[in-house]
């Protein structure tokens, strides 16, 4: 099982690999493949529920596919991102609401950046819990940041994003989620910190990087970001194979004598 002191030692010496589940097949298929973490990521509002907002999903949903995922993973480490309003509150209900994570087996907890999350990371980290953070483009809170758009271009931002992940850093991350910054930007911070860094739409200077499973499967189609990476467009073979199966169906060719008893 990988370990977060074998995520840490990965840095600068072998990239990691990091993909979001939300359910156990997908977690097996992971864990199969030799990925080195599994992120129950909060985009499970995005590409699951057909919600809007990462924003709309809670502890509830969150802990229901965090179960789903673990029961997959045999030998990948699972982080669960923590939902908005679960860690914003006050510092002593984030580390209640993490608990409840590393309870089912998760190995770690992330939450993005605001304003408290120094002392948020701090408690969440003194309780035993161990903390991923997340700077530069943060969904939960976009609405902050002029929306969905590359953050640190300029070199005011630049410089905050860039203290931001020393300040969660100095908190007691063990790990720092880049997401959506100008490569050059990534790669500073990437230098600056004795933590790995894992980059989405951060370029290639990262100690790893994540993607969102259905947008490298072709499973997700309401928008397709520029750093996504189709690796396989599975949508279109699926509509295939649910309209034969509805013409089979209609036209009594299924079941046949081959699948019936």
């Amino acid at each position: 099982m990988k370990t977060i002191k074998d995520i840490i030692a990965q840095k600068s010496k072998e990239r990691i690999t990091m993909l979001t589940a939300y359910d156990y097949p997908i977690s097996s298929f992971l864990d199969e493949a030799g990925i080195d973490i599994i992120l129950v990521g909060d985009s499970l509002a995005n590409v699951v529920l057909g919600l809007e907002s990462t924003t709309e999903v809670g502890m509830k949903e969150m802990l229901h596919h965090a179960k789903a995922v673990l029961r997959g993973a045999k030998n990948t480490m699972v982080v669960a991102d923590m939902p908005f309003e679960a860690y914003q509150l006050n510092p002593q209900k984030a580390v209640d609401n993490a608990r409840q994570f590393i309870d089912l087996g998760c190995a770690a907890v992330k939450l993005e950046w605001f304003d408290q999350a120094p002392s948020v990371v701090a408690a969440i980290v003194k309780a035993g819990i161990a903390v991923m953070g997340h700077v530069g483009l943060t969904p939960q809170t976009a609405d902050k940041l002029g929306g969905m758009k590359v953050q640190g271009k300029d070199a005011e931002s630049a410089k905050a994003i860039l203290q931001n992940a020393k300040i969660l850093e100095a908190a007691g991350c063990f790990s720092m989620v880049l997401e959506c910054v100008p490569q050059n930007l990534a790669q500073s911070i990437t230098k600056e910190l004795k933590i790995p860094t894992i980059g989405i739409g951060a370029g290639i200077h990262c100690d790893g990087q994540v993607l969102v499973i259905h947008d490298l499967l072709g499973l997700f189609s309401r928008y397709q970001p520029k750093f996504t990476k189709k690796y396989v467009d599975l949508g279109p073979q699926i509509l295939q194979a649910i309209k034969q199966y509805k013409n089979e169906v209609t036209s009594g060719q299924f079941p046949d004598d081959a699948h019936s008893f």
